[in-house]
């Protein structure tokens, strides 16, 4: 087989073992909603997928509930599950209106009832009540992404703009119980920082974010201001929270299929956390250094890079760092891939991006010159032009990034 369906094969493994559907079920076997009403609220990229779940291992024991999740991540309808669409990564109408609908499922409820609460990666845009107008939020949000915050000062800081991030969500569905099972898309598990942690109290402080406004230049308005100075949530008496899924498991089956197809599997990190660019660049010098190695090898990193937008271009992170490392494996039997475990990366159709050793002069006879196409941030149409897009459509789960290159022996 080819690098590239060797590339296909490895992806296909990883994000089958990534599924929370067994861990969700794990979790809700010890869990005892004997009394009162449960409601159930799912929220994140991969909430459709874990809702489900939840409805197959408990049935009718859900009383009713919400599931918001990214536009074309519905699979269909659950029973008694009212199921939203909305916008991510920046939000959007829907986002609000499904976050009031979670909101009214969970008012009223009794110290004898529960909410089953259901998280993952996305809920931070997807999961929004907010405490200032659209317009100040969707700005916010933009410029958060261009200016290569990475998630943990992102979510710092906007909870500090939500009715229902920093664990103000669990506030609110007092005097009720909350279980909650978290998927983790967040580098080392933070549980107050994945979708900006909802249920869960919140570690950081008003001094963290306004370092974080002050540090990128961040626009506040007088109001946004006087926000930032509001302490969030530091306990909260009626939640139990169960973390399931992680980046370190899509890497752990990643490898095992590199094994399997007869790589040498080097895991490099669980926690890469720079630039997509110096990432890509990276793997391409870790090539040159083995090409004349005569093994076949595969090295892989999961995590979450950033990019710092330049132009004016469409793509995403894992297609920035592919390409950025085709100049390195150019000329060499060996292949560079990486992908977003929830099928997409940035506004894109594509979960990520493949280049290998002929990548670079594919597109050189195009006319197509790489460091000009990082410049402008436009991976996506660069890959496109040399069959390098990697399209899964929605996953179903979400546990940051995977990016591997391999090399033929």
């Amino acid at each position: 087989m080819s690098l590239r369906e060797h590339a296909n094969q490895i992806i296909s493994a990883a994000l089958h073992a990534a599924m929370p559907d067994t861990a969700v079920k794990a979790a809700l076997e010890t869990a005892d909603f004997s009394q009162g009403r449960l409601v159930l609220i799912a929220a994140g990229k991969a909430a459709w997928q874990m809702a489900r779940a939840a409805r197959d291992q408990l049935g009718s024991r859900i009383s009713g509930g919400v599931v918001i999740t990214k536009y074309d991540h519905s699979r269909g309808p659950i029973a008694n599950l009212a199921i939203y669409e909305a916008g991510h990564p920046v939000p959007d109408e829907n986002s609000f209106r499904a976050t009031q609908a979670a909101i009214d499922a969970v008012t009223g409820l009794t110290a004898q009832d529960t909410v089953l609460f259901l998280l993952s990666g996305g809920g931070s845009a997807l999961f929004e009540k907010p405490l200032i107008p659209e317009a100040d939020l969707n700005r916010l949000t933009k410029e958060l992404l261009a200016c290569g915050a990475d998630i943990v000062q992102m979510n710092t800081v906007r909870k500090r703009f939500s009715a229902v991030k920093g664990g103000r969500f669990a506030a609110l569905c007092e005097p009720a119980k909350v279980f909650t099972i978290v998927l983790s898309d967040v580098l080392g598990d933070r549980l107050d920082m994945i979708a900006s942690g909802p249920a869960y109290p919140d570690a950081s402080t008003t001094e963290d974010a306004l370092r974080i406004v002050r540090g990128y230049h961040l626009t506040m308005t007088a109001q946004m201001e006087t926000l930032l100075r509001q302490e969030t949530p530091k306990r909260l008496d009626n939640v139990t929270t169960h973390i399931t899924g992680s980046v370190r498991q899509l890497c752990a089956a990643a490898e095992e299929a590199c094994r399997r197809l007869g790589y040498e599997p080097v895991i490099l990190t669980d926690r890469l956390s720079c630039t997509a660019r110096d990432a890509g660049v990276f793997l391409g010098n870790i090539a040159q250094y083995h090409q004349n190695s005569g093994k076949a090898l595969a090295f892989l990193a999961g995590g979450e890079t950033v990019v710092h937008l330049t132009g004016t271009g469409l793509g995403g992170r894992n297609q920035e760092l592919a390409l950025a490392a085709a100049e390195g494996i150019a000329g060499i039997n060996a292949c560079v891939f990486s992908i977003g475990s929830d099928g997409t990366d940035g506004p894109t159709d594509a979960a990520g991006g493949y280049t290998d050793g002929t990548t670079r002069d594919a597109l050189k006879a195009k006319d197509i010159l790489i460091p000009d196409v990082l410049e402008n941030n436009d991976a996506y149409h660069a890959l496109e032009a040399c069959g390098g897009l990697i399209k899964t459509g929605a996953t179903g789960t979400n546990v940051n990034d995977l990016s591997v290159l391999l090399m033929g022996g």
